[in-house]
């Protein structure tokens, strides 16, 4: 669920620090997905 229909724009290299390597497969932890999206987890 989205809070707000706005868009904002979120700097790659914001997103590119939160991505995480797991045995060769690139992954994001669920925390900072939300955070991202402005919603709890």
């Amino acid at each position: 669920m989205i809070k707000n229909n706005t868009q904002t724009s979120i700097p790659d290299e914001l997103i590119m620090n939160k991505i995480l390597i797991v045995r060769g497969v690139k992954v994001m932890i669920d925390s900072d997905l939300a955070e991202l999206y402005g919603v709890t987890t």
